[in-house]
């Protein structure tokens, strides 16, 4: 069973090209884990996670949601991160989780898709975005050939940069960055009401036809690339930028 958390459609994306190579079921998690439900799942197949990486590991969301959730059946757990770059020493944290849950750790695979942290970076235009995604094809279809042999995934190398990435700039970067107070609406907003239904944290509510964020946020950027009419702005730095979801999806 091939499991999906996915902001913009990055993750989506590849979770979906993978059940079409191996012939699997896909779950999207996002109901799941705004509704705190944590039931049991069963697979007799390997289960496979596909996430996006934040701050060169899952996303906490995500994390809380696999330790509070039993997934029985198989032990096997398979995991892929989508990135605009690289996931540090992810593979490390998702090995402990597995043992903590004891399931069968067959590693991480990092598949470079556009970049979509508005909040961050520069997002890329469509024709730039479908050129990067044609380039991961390969990738992901060589992690499904993995999962189909029943192979472990190749073990990556792991630099001092990537360890400390994913463990200290982790920590930091969370409380410093992860947070909504820099969003805001323009009087563009067509009070469609999308925002406050893609949010995973049901952190987005409409107030007098405008939405207003909460406290509670993991920066996955559906509110604001998603707004259909593009009225939804973080801080300075998005404004002019193109809004990034993926292209073969939406």
């Amino acid at each position: 069973m091939i499991l999906y958390f996915s902001g913009t459609g990055n993750s989506e994306y590849a979770a979906k090209r993978i059940s079409r190579e191996i012939h699997d079921e896909t779950v999207d998690l996002f109901k799941k884990i705004r509704n705190h439900d944590f039931t049991e799942l069963y697979s007799e197949k390997p289960w496979i996670i596909v996430s996006p990486a934040y701050a060169w590991r899952i996303p906490r969301i995500l994390n809380e949601w696999l330790g509070k959730t039993t997934l029985a059946g198989s032990k096997e757990i398979y995991f892929i991160m989508t990135c605009g770059g690289s996931i540090g020493n992810a593979g490390a944290y998702l090995k402990e989780l597995c043992a903590g849950r004891q399931m069968d750790y067959r590693g991480c695979l990092p598949v470079i898709m556009p970049e979509n942290y508005i909040a961050m970076f520069s997002t890329p235009a469509e024709e730039e975005a479908l050129k990067i995604i044609e380039h991961a094809e390969a990738t992901i279809d060589k992690a499904a050939s993995f999962i189909k042999s029943k192979a472990t995934f190749p073990q990556l190398s792991v630099t001092v940069k990537d360890k400390m990435s994913s463990s200290i700039v982790n920590r930091i970067f969370y409380p410093m960055f992860v947070h909504a107070k820099k969003f805001h609406v323009k009087d563009t907003c067509i009070s469609c009401g999308k925002c406050e239904a893609l949010c995973p944290l049901a952190n987005i509510r409409i107030v007098d036809g405008k939405p207003v964020w909460g406290t509670d946020c993991t920066h996955c950027m559906a509110c604001i690339c998603r707004c259909p009419v593009e009225a939804i702005e973080y801080g300075k730095h998005s404004s002019g930028l193109p809004r990034y979801t993926c292209p073969k999806l939406y």
